[in-house]
Parts: C-alpha cells; sequence; structure tokens
C-alpha cells in the first residue's frame, strides 16, 4: 500500500466513527505539536489543518469554544485574528500525561505495592480522589482500598495535595507476604483494572499502523502533510489507549502484552515522520509574529531521543 493510501485509510477511519472527537484531535495538536513550539497558534491554521480531516471550520470553531469555555484554551485577539495557546491548567495537565505518552511505560518493579485507604476521609470528597487515582493507573481493590504496584508517588502526593486531603488519607506501601500468593494477585488484578480490553485495544492499535509504518518505510521522500497527518492520529490513538492503562509491571501482565508492541511501534514511527511533520508546520501555522519558533530542545527527548 502507498504512502498516501494508508494516510487515507487512517483518516477515514478517524471521520467515520459515530461521535467525530474534534476537540479531542485539537487537544492532541496543541499538546504535541504546538506546546513544543511556542504554545500559540492563528485559529485560521488550525481550521486549515483539520479540513484535511474532514472536520469543518464550524466544528473547528465550536471545538475551540468549548475549550476555551472549559479552560483548556485561552484566546488572544489581535485586530481580527484570535490566537489560542493552552492555559496554565491545559499545558500543567499535558506536561502530566507527556512522560506517560512518550516515555518507556515499563519500568521495573521492586515487588512493592502502593495503598491508598479511603476510609478516613469525607464521603463527598471520595469521587475526586477515586478519579485522581484512577487517572494514575490505581486500582479499586474495594470501596475504600485503591492499588498500584509501580505507582509514581510524587505524581500521586501532587494531586492529593490539590485536591487538599494528603493529610486525610492513608497511604501506605506493602508487598506479598509469600510467593505462594502470587497468581491469587494475579488473579486480583485482573478483577480490579481492565486489562483484557486495554490488551485488545492495543493490539488494534498495532494492526492499524503497522501497515502505515511499512509504507513510510518504503518512502524515500516523505511528504511534509502526510506526515503531520499521520503524527497527530499516531499519537490521538496512542494517547486514547494509553491514559486509560495502569501501566502494570510485566509481572502483573498477560503474556503476549500487545502493549508492549505498541510502545515500539508509536516509537519508531514517531522517529520517522517528526522532522518532515514540523517541516509542515512551520510553512503552514502562524502565530501573531509569523512563523513557529523551533521546537524546545526537550521536545527531542521524546521517545528516548529524536536526534
Amino acid at each position: 500500500m502507498s504512502l498516501s493510501g494508508a494516510t487515507k485509510d487512517l483518516v477515514s477511519e478517524f471521520g467515520s466513527r459515530p461521535t467525530l472527537r474534534a476537540g479531542s484531535l485539537i487537544v492532541t495538536i496543541f499538546g504535541d505539536a504546538i506546546l513544543p513550539r511556542g504554545g500559540t497558534v492563528w485559529i485560521g491554521s488550525l481550521i486549515k489543518v483539520l479540513a484535511d480531516y474532514g472536520i469543518n471550520e464550524r466544528l473547528v470553531r465550536t471545538s475551540v469554544f468549548r475549550l476555551t469555555r472549559d479552560k483548556w484554551l485561552k484566546v488572544n485577539q489581535v485586530g481580527r485574528r484570535s490566537y489560542y495557546s493552552l492555559t496554565a491548567r491545559g499545558a500543567r495537565e499535558f506536561e502530566r500525561a507527556t512522560q506517560r505518552i512518550y516515555g518507556d511505560p515499563r519500568q521495573a518493579w521492586d515487588g512493592n505495592w502502593s495503598l491508598v485507604l479511603l476510609s478516613g476521609i469525607a464521603a463527598e470528597d471520595r469521587e475526586s480522589v477515586r478519579k485522581e487515582l484512577g487517572w494514575l493507573g490505581f486500582g479499586a481493590l474495594s470501596a475504600s482500598v485503591f492499588a498500584h504496584p509501580a505507582a509514581d508517588l510524587l505524581a500521586m502526593d501532587e494531586a492529593l495535595r490539590r485536591i487538599g486531603i494528603d493529610r486525610e488519607l492513608v497511604v501506605m506501601q506493602s508487598r506479598l507476604a509469600d510467593s505462594r500468593h502470587h497468581e491469587a494477585m494475579r488473579n486480583l488484578v485482573h478483577k480490579s483494572w481492565n486489562i483484557d480490553e486495554i490488551d485488545d485495544q492495543y493490539d488494534r492499535f498495532v494492526k492499524q499502523f503497522r501497515p502505515v509504518f511499512a509504507a513510510v518505510r518504503r518512502t524515500r521522500k516523505r511528504d511534509l502533510r502526510l506526515s503531520f497527518q499521520i503524527r497527530m492520529l499516531l499519537i490521538q490513538e496512542y494517547r486514547r489507549i494509553l491514559l486509560r492503562d495502569p501501566l502494570l509491571p510485566a509481572e502483573m501482565l498477560p503474556a503476549g502484552w500487545h502493549g508492549t508492541a505498541a510502545y515500539q511501534l508509536c516509537r519508531n514511527l514517531y522517529r520517522l515522520i517528526y522532522a518532515p511533520a514540523d517541516e509542515f508546520m512551520s510553512s503552514d501555522f502562524e502565530t501573531a509574529d509569523g512563523p513557529l519558533p523551533p521546537p524546545a530542545p526537550e521536545f527531542y527527548d521524546r521517545f528516548g531521543g529524536l536526534a
């Protein structure tokens, strides 16, 4: 399959979904592409590039309005032109997600479990805590006990401080008393996290983007516009799955876990297309001061290094 054909299939599949997630794709574009390059873009540039995904101007403007209303984006009016950027909250949220999206999802595990006990907090606070812990990958072992085998404790502490109840929760470390309980713990993990569903989503991701990767590798001269389209849908789809993945250690995952292949494919494809996609942005995206500035140095740390 040619690169143009593979890209067309990607875009067609995205546009054919019952609910076209224009707002979600705009957030991906800001987080992946705009934030590392100054953080601001003219809405006309967004309208132009999103047309390639079958998203019309009215839907772009409606989606941007909603993202502004929900405090994800802010607008700066210069004459008759509107320039949008992520709010401090939006930038912070994407920075929280950056390490998960562009970093190696599997780390070494020391066998310890982090437990958070909710029984000591007021009932009206529990839903906020559950949402924050769920975002961080914690699973509910019971109504009042959340656990994770490889939790980011700094991120957890920051989230609990932000809610204002970090001193009211009991947080503790634990480990299995005996290796004989390992299989029982694996069974409990499968009941507490949607492991099979996430594995299926990773499998679909690999099947969706493997033909694109093969087509890119066969293409000597990369089309700049197609590279941008692929890069945005690649991160859009990978982000959608990854942010639901609790990032459990390999010891707790089923054999043949497709998340490993998904990460490797996403990393390898991104390394091939990020540069031509950036060239496209340099020529087609505008700010109030002209073209986008070059990417910040930390951009090149993504996926273990892009240079």
